[in-house]
């Protein structure tokens, strides 16, 4: 009997700091077969290159340059993504609290983006991947077949944050990253360049009261969905 073969999607899940979209795109990578493909990393991967460099973040030209020969790579390597910034691993590096925020100042650089932007489509333009950002699916990909946005309070998002960082021993407390999560919002939503929205498309999931596996078996459930729809 003749088998339909579904079709590679483009999955793009955006939302705004802690809301867990790392987790769900592994998951749901996983699950699917598909490539997880962290955008955020790209960003942190600049960041880092550039407070190596010590170059000021408000001088655009200069963090421009450095985007552009700059080479990122993102490898699964044992189940895991590593992250590669001109061939060294830095998966762990570019998870400091420092790299984050200056991540968040670096992205908000129209031309910057443009550079990392087109990366991203060139990583994920023919489908069977899982993209998490901030404008995956109103800039990156605005036709993917599924997008979700994944968002949580601003208290249970920071809990999750402040959770990560006791794990890795940095010492940072709960308020203070209350306080952090809360600018993020601000700076991500207020930036010229890319503001994170929810696409008019996109599904809309809270995860505050949700466990992880939970909302991955959801967002599997509507890539099903879509897959059979676009199915020959």
């Amino acid at each position: 009997m003749f088998e339909a073969v579904l079709p590679n999607l483009i999955i793009a899940i955006d939302g705004p700091v802690g809301s867990g979209k790392s987790t769900l795109a592994r998951r749901v990578a996983a699950l699917l077969g598909y490539t997880y493909i962290d955008t955020g990393a790209m960003y942190r991967s600049v960041a880092l290159k550039a407070l190596r460099r010590q170059i000021s973040l408000d001088d655009t030209t200069q963090l421009t340059s450095l985007a552009r020969e700059t080479r990122i790579d993102l490898r699964a390597e044992d189940g895991t993504q590593r992250v590669f910034l001109d061939g060294e691993d830095v998966t762990v590096a570019i998870r400091t609290p420092e790299v984050a925020q200056a991540a968040s100042k670096i992205a908000v650089v129209p031309a910057l983006r443009k550079v990392l932007v087109a990366e991203q489509r060139r990583a994920g333009e023919r489908g069977g991947v899982v993209m998490e950002g901030r404008d995956i699916g109103s800039v990156v990909f605005p036709d993917a077949q599924l997008k979700i946005f994944l968002t949580a309070s601003p208290e249970i998002r920071a809990e999750r944050r402040w959770r990560e960082h006791q794990q890795k021993g940095d010492a940072i407390d709960i308020a203070r990253t209350l306080e952090e999560v809360r600018e993020r919002d601000r700076r991500d939503r207020e930036r010229s360049a890319s503001p994170l929205v929810q696409a008019h498309d996109a599904v809309l999931v809270d995860s505050t009261a949700m466990e992880p596996d939970e909302v991955a078996r959801l967002v599997v459930l509507l890539a099903d969905e879509r897959r059979g729809r676009l199915a020959p």
